[in-house]
């Protein structure tokens, strides 16, 4: 079937990602990839690119677009290369819609501008030692000072994307007790400067996969923050939260079907390279059965998240139809990938073949965002079960 998610704007767009991808990022990414992360200045090259500014207002430096698609096609190109650009995704997908919808004017002209260029990068800090899920559960604090004019955030984060190289992290933290009636009141939003004294960024953490993105516990020991880096009001921010997780869990979906469809495009070249037994791998019929049966996968997956994707730019994507697509999306390309690197043999266990540093990137995918679990429940809810 024809594909009409993307117009000429977007295949423009497809081909200059592309083409900046082989110039600046596959050569160097097997560096990257044993640092641990992509270097600071890399997230440079983003904002000179346009790539942090498409959504943002053009008043504030960027091109004033409201549309996902664009970080769709970004989602393919670089799964289709076998890279990532570190930890910039959290700065798109995550930060920027609480940016944009919790910033007063007066912030906004502060921190788009930076955004777009990425001389400032941002990164979103909710999970807690001992919370996972269960973001009512957090026991960071910010309190109030006497004379009102900041708050004195205390507590710990882990799992954050981004957190190395993050100059503004957005924190939740509680400013007020839960109530018996609702454990999720008393959590605050706040637009934290990662040079605030008390603000320390603790262990780099050594993932499974994703290696180039860089995520790192944080602390905070009496971090003054003044009040005019809160976002929204007092004592909303799990609301807040919940208002933007169809967004993530549709980039997280989308970004899965792109992995299942590269991990294709990965196979069937492998299989057609290498010989066993005097002829190509790809003329057993098993090979071509199994690859037959992941594309269906793959084209199956591609619809859901090509009418993910339109459903969100016209505002109309649910909890459910985003938990339903990240949950189908993202068990379509565990299932793929792990096919699509058993027909590599033993070399697809070797890091130097992207399937295997794809096989292990995706896995995670099944975690955040919330896990495969979570969305079952939110799905069944939706069901009236």
């Amino acid at each position: 079937m024809r594909r009409t998610v993307f117009n000429e704007d977007h295949e423009a767009f497809r081909e200059t990602l592309r083409a900046f991808i082989e110039a600046e990022v596959v050569p160097v990414y097997d560096e990257w990839f044993a640092a641990g992360q992509a270097p600071r200045d890399f997230y440079y090259k983003l904002g000179e690119l346009g790539i942090f500014g498409i959504n943002v207002p053009e008043e504030f430096g960027g091109a004033g677009l409201e549309s996902h698609k664009f970080e769709a096609v970004l989602y393919e190109e670089t799964a289709r290369a076998g890279v990532q650009f570190g930890g910039s995704g959290v700065h798109v997908l995550l930060a920027l819609p609480y940016i944009k919808m919790l910033a007063t004017d007066e912030q906004k002209k502060r921190y788009l501008p930076k955004f777009v260029t990425g001389e400032e990068m941002w990164a979103i800090a909710m999970t807690e030692p001992g919370t996972g899920s269960d973001l009512a559960g957090m026991k960071s604090t910010a309190r109030l000072s006497e004379d009102g004019t900041h708050y004195v955030l205390n507590g710990a984060k882990t799992f954050i994307t981004g957190g190395v190289h993050a100059d503004r992290v957005i924190v939740c933290a509680r400013t007020a007790a839960p109530t018996p009636e609702d454990r999720r009141h008393g959590i605050s939003l706040f637009a934290v400067d990662t040079k605030s004294e008390g603000y320390s960024v603790g262990r780099k953490l050594d993932k499974l996969g994703l290696k180039t993105s860089d995520t790192a516990e944080l602390a905070f020991v009496d971090v003054k923050v003044p009040v005019e880096d809160l976002l929204g009001e007092e004592n909303k921010g799990f609301y807040y939260l919940g208002h933007n997780l169809a967004s993530e869990r549709w980039g997280i979906a989308f970004g899965a079907y792109a992995q299942a469809k590269a991990a294709v495009r990965f196979a069937k070249q492998y299989v057609q390279e290498r010989t066993v037994f005097g002829k190509p791998v790809a003329h057993f019929q098993n090979t071509k059965f199994e690859l037959a049966a992941c594309q269906a996968e793959v084209d199956a997956a591609e619809a859901v998240a090509d009418r993910a994707t339109e459903a969100l730019d016209a505002g109309e994507l649910t909890p459910a139809e985003a938990a339903s697509a990240k949950l189908f999306c993202t068990e379509v390309a565990h299932r793929v990938i792990d096919r699509c690197l058993q027909l590599h043999g033993g070399y697809g266990y070797m890091n130097e073949y992207p399937i295997a540093r794809l096989y292990a990137d995706n896995r995670v995918n099944r975690i955040y965002g919330g896990t495969s679990e979570i969305m079952k429940t939110i799905i069944a809810k939706d069901m009236g079960l």
